[in-house]
């Protein structure tokens, strides 16, 4: 413009002295459209120089915040798919000194109004933040959420924990974060246990970590839960090929790898054996961490655990038979193919020797080898099948 300053413009990497009102008066404008209160320059001024002073005595100290420093830009879904055994440390993606510790919480909750404000208060410290799905509440979950710090997600009706799971992912999956921890809302789980389930996924040697029940000495679960428990184990670990201690676990922490890859189809309390062999046949690192459990909960379980393990086992029987039909119906198979073939063979030979002929013996034996040879039958057919779709892929 048409003002003029009678001193020199200095160098911007050069120390700036502080301006005090005296100054005014070796500063002129020339330009008739520029009008200057001198009262009101010199108070900014007094301000200003005070602002400096203070500013130069903290930057001594040590008092100043360093500059924020901007997120880098997230990588490509594709580079999260699976982890590469022989990547570098600079090439991981948790070694980037750039990314903040972005920690998530998703916890499902159905008519959990006396816990979930409990809950959500323990994990928030522990976590960035809290998403709380509240799945067809008929009490005030919801609202007691809001008040504990909370995002909450309504769905307008039940529609399932897997369900309810899955919104909570897609909602945490835009706020770019490091890891999502998933707990329930009935305090079972133990949320200061949190940074230990983190540890692994954050330290890049795990992209799904599992709390066990099982490795933790002191819990006292009921016979009839450890007895379902490890029957799900039993059958969730041949039908994924994976060696889970607690398959049933909803205390977990899935990092990015993990956050990416689930795009499978789950209903109710399946998700996490689904999770499991879902995981393990897309070769993603899953390890186990050992935590507390507590049976008392307030509100009580949704579900019978007897009806429950039977939905759950029925599920995963139908898993195994898709994925593995050789161990689903060839084994059985086989088994009732030698049961049926000896007992035929004895009550024949009974017959020829002079003995009496054991009619019942001889019916369950031919009925046990013909349903034997079938399932034998069915289960080569079936992975011929699944070889043959393997291919195609």
């Amino acid at each position: 413009m048409g003002s003029t300053i009678s001193e020199p413009i200095r160098d911007p990497g050069t120390q700036v002295s502080p301006m005090y009102p005296h100054d005014l008066t070796g500063i002129s404008f020339n330009d008739p459209d520029i009008y200057v209160n001198p009262h009101e320059a010199s108070s900014m001024i007094e301000r200003y120089s005070s602002f400096l002073e203070l500013l130069t005595a903290n930057t001594a100290k040590g008092m100043v915040m360093p500059p924020i420093r901007e997120y880098a830009p997230p990588p490509p879904a594709s580079a999260l798919l699976m982890r590469p055994r022989d990547v570098s440390p600079e090439e991981d993606i948790f070694s980037d000194p750039v990314q903040s510790m972005r920690l998530i919480a998703v916890i499902p909750a159905y008519n959990e109004e006396p816990t979930i404000g409990t809950v959500v208060l323990q994990t928030r410290v522990h976590v960035d933040h809290v998403i709380v799905v509240d799945d067809g509440s008929n009490d005030d979950t919801a609202r007691v959420a809001t008040l504990a710090g909370a995002e909450v997600i309504q769905h307008p009706v039940n529609l399932g924990k897997a369900q309810a799971l899955m919104k909570g992912f897609d909602r945490a999956k835009e706020y770019n974060p490091l890891a999502v921890v998933m707990l329930d809302a009935d305090f079972q789980h133990n949320p200061a246990e949190i940074p230990d389930l983190v540890r692994p996924v954050l330290s890049g040697n795990a992209d799904l970590v599992v709390g066990s029940r099982f490795l933790n000495g002191t819990n006292k679960i009921p016979t009839h839960r450890v007895l379902g428990q490890k029957t799900l184990n039993l059958v969730t670990n041949a039908g994924s090929g994976s060696k889970s201690t607690d398959t049933q676990s909803g205390f977990r922490v899935l990092g990015r790898r993990a956050l990416v890859n689930m795009d499978f189809h789950s209903e109710g309390y399946n998700i996490e054996s689904d999770m499991i062999s879902h995981f393990t046949q897309r070769d993603l690192m899953i390890k186990e961490v050992p935590i507390g459990v507590s049976y008392n909960v307030t509100n009580g379980h949704k579900k019978n655990p007897i009806s429950h393990g039977l939905d759950i086992l029925g599920h995963i029987i139908g898993i195994v038979g898709y994925k593995r039909p050789l161990i689903t119906f060839g084994v059985p198979g086989a088994v009732l193919t030698l049961f049926g073939a000896g007992t035929t063979i004895f009550s024949v030979t009974e017959l020829y020797t002079g003995g009496a002929f054991h009619s019942v013996m001889f019916v369950s034996g031919i009925t046990s080898l013909i349903l034997g040879l079938l399932l034998v039958t069915t289960s080569l057919i079936l992975n011929s099948l699944v070889q043959v779709m393997k291919v195609g892929k």
